[in-house]
């Protein structure tokens, strides 16, 4: 059957029709004919937006960890499944095979169940880019555990805020973690979360940085002797469709974070198909996404999506700059890896180097480009385009959400014309509508307003953890029987889509509503600017004015400031017009940015607005110090 492997534009809207005409039906082919199951549903699909309950694949019975490993040992037992890049360039390359992994998974998940680890229990994994971390979610996956994994960047109080709101009983961690040149002590992160969090009985630790480390009698164990001793055959446990794979916490734009809950049966089926068409996976490619399992990308597009595709996903510990600027592409063509999956903010990041150390390495394998995060804007994807696809290799601008659970609209390689700053068509069976202020759907191609999706998809988070309340008031108490996305798009003249930023990113200037993604595009072609964040500030006149931080690249720094903003003026009246000028223009060396790449605008705003009594936990930021910087430069 052709429609798990689209293959050019006019098989694309064909499928697609199909997916929109009769979900069930779509769905149903895909699951039955792709994956294993040890009981088939009862029903394919029940859903209720204003509940809202949604249900796939009901009745059914699996374990994704068999179709992520096991149904693949006949056929593929020694093709590589895990590619663990180090940090370290002179340490070895892992190659772990479908076969040793599945004996790495069974003995980890025999360990858990040793310390008393059952299905439906939560298990906190706080671990570094190593391959423990992969084999600890399909672990706790094997025997029904509920994964949470916390990003192992994020402070002890994010840590323990977390640890505490899913109830776990245990966390795997490790001693420690390398990034550059510099070593973290993740261990001593975990002790500190844990003098607050009274349910955790077992901290498995894992040796990473081989230091000596305090261990807590009775509670903290060192895993490796534990593997030793553990049986590496477990039958995997049987789960139902419906039953909790993970719980990802997602920042909310107040408050605490959110739990959100993804089940097994649709979670599996949708990000296997994503994976398999918007990366054009085949199967002795080499594919490489830069993120870290502690994000939804990890956890869709580095672990499950490629592993039930049965394909070999790299895994990298390091950072593009460490020990030079080179270290992504001497990993392409180190491996000859054939789809990148990265970040805008990196790929700004390795523009303002320059491309000499682009240039060094042979990067003839691509074949697919990606970018994930945020909306790459023009100036970058040009980047990237000429100078890593080297115009052959098609930019797959993807946009989704960790509530989504998978990619809901991208092109598709070699089917969709591709065009800068657009995300372009929704994907196979999503629904997409753009909604205006007062909760009517604009119809017609060219349009902008908030986006909502009119149908659940098999991924759709099913609640947030502990909340049922606060994922119907986030997500479906805005727009009567939709879900809404919390950002706002453009449609343009061929029913293309441009995400335009979070809706409380768009801000209204004398009446007029202004999306921040096009001015900061705008202002990001000036060639002295490298990255920019636009956001409101209270005005007298206009009800809000827009104030804008700037980062230069080197040969701004020298310039006149004062002729730089005019200049700047100059490029977003001629692009967007004199409306969408900025009143003020504070250059700074740093933006405060989450771990994920996206720049914390609440924080630019009370900084703006001079309101800086209460910036909120700032300690998870990937830059808190600059924080600081900016508020003793503020305009």
């Amino acid at each position: 059957m052709s429609n798990y492997h689209i293959k050019h534009l006019e098989e694309y809207y064909q499928v697609y029709r199909k997916s929109v005409r009769n979900p069930e039906a779509f769905w149903e082919e895909i699951a039955e004919e792709h994956f294993l199951w040890r009981k088939k549903w009862d029903n394919v699909l029940s859903w209720d937006f204003k509940k809202p309950e949604i249900k796939w694949f009901e009745g059914a019975k699996l374990n994704i960890t068999e179709n992520c490993i096991d149904r693949h040992l006949a056929t593929r037992g020694d093709k590589t499944a895990i590619l663990f890049e180090p940090n370290d360039p002179k340490e070895d390359t892992q190659h772990i095979t479908y076969k040793d992994l599945y004996h790495r998974v069974n003995k980890l998940a025999n360990v858990l169940k040793s310390k008393g680890v059952k299905k439906g229990d939560r298990v906190c994994i706080y671990l570094p880019m190593i391959p423990e971390l992969a084999i600890s979610l399909l672990a706790c996956a094997r025997i029904g555990a509920i994964h949470s994994v916390v990003f192992a960047g994020f402070s002890s109080i994010a840590l323990a805020t977390r640890i505490k709101d899913s109830d776990c009983k245990m966390v795997i961690t490790s001693d420690g973690s390398y990034r550059g040149k510099k070593t973290i002590d993740l261990k001593g992160i975990v002790d500190e979360a844990l003098d607050d969090c009274e349910g955790v009985k077992n901290v498995l630790v894992v040796k990473r940085i081989k230091t000596d480390i305090p261990m807590k009698e009775g509670r903290d164990e060192w895993l490796q002797p534990l593997l030793d001793e553990a049986s590496d055959e477990l039958t995997a446990t049987v789960m139902d469709a419906e039953d909790p794979l993970f719980i990802l916490y997602t920042s909310g734009s107040t408050g605490r974070p959110k739990g959100m809950v993804h089940t097994t049966g649709g979670y599996m089926v949708y990000s296997a198909y994503t994976f398999k068409n918007v990366f054009q996976y085949k199967e002795n490619d080499v594919y490489w996404c830069t993120a870290d399992i502690g994000w939804i990308t990890g956890h869709s597009y580095i672990v499950y999506g490629p592993l039930a595709n049965g394909a070999t996903t790299v895994m990298f510990e390091g950072v593009p700059s460490y020990p030079d600027y080179g270290r992504f592409w001497e990993i392409v063509e180190k491996h000859k890896v054939t789809q990148f999956y990265t970040a805008p903010t990196a790929i700004r990041a390795l523009a303002k180097e320059g491309v000499e150390y682009v240039e060094k390495h042979d990067l003839s394998s691509l074949k697919v480009l990606g970018t994930v995060g945020e909306p790459i804007n023009e100036e970058a994807w040009h980047w990237y385009d000429d100078n890593i696809g080297k115009k052959k290799s098609p930019i797959v601008d993807t946009w989704w959400q960790t509530e989504t659970g998978g990619i809901m609209i991208t092109p598709i390689p070699y089917c969709t014309p591709t065009k800068p700053t657009y995300a372009t068509l929704p994907f196979i069976g999503i629904q997409p509508a753009l909604m205006d202020e007062k909760g009517i759907e604009i119809k017609g191609k060219q349009a902008d307003g908030r986006l909502c999706i009119k149908f659940p998809w098999p991924s759709i988070a099913r609640t947030i953890w502990g909340n049922h309340q606060r994922y119907k008031d986030t997500y479906f108490s805005a727009y009567d029987d939709m879900y809404f996305t919390g950002d706002g798009a453009l449609r343009d003249e061929v029913g293309y889509y441009r995400i335009t930023g979070r809706v409380d990113d768009v801000i209204i200037v004398s009446g007029h509503n202004l999306g921040t993604a096009p001015i900061e595009d705008a202002i990001n072609e000036h060639p002295a600017v490298s990255e920019s964040a636009i956001v409101g500030f209270p005005h007298d006149v206009k009800g809000n004015a827009l104030y804008g931080y700037v980062i230069l690249k080197e040969t701004g720094e020298s310039r006149n400031h004062d002729n730089l903003r005019k200049e700047i003026n100059q490029i977003i009246t001629e692009q967007i017009g004199p409306i969408a000028k900025l009143d003020k223009i504070q250059f700074t060396n740093g933006l405060p940015k989450t771990r994920s790449g996206k720049i914390m605008r609440r924080i630019l705003r009370k900084i703006a607005g001079k309101d800086t009594s209460n910036l909120g936990d700032t300690s998870t930021l990937l830059n808190p110090e600059c924080v600081q910087d900016i508020m003793d430069n503020a305009l």
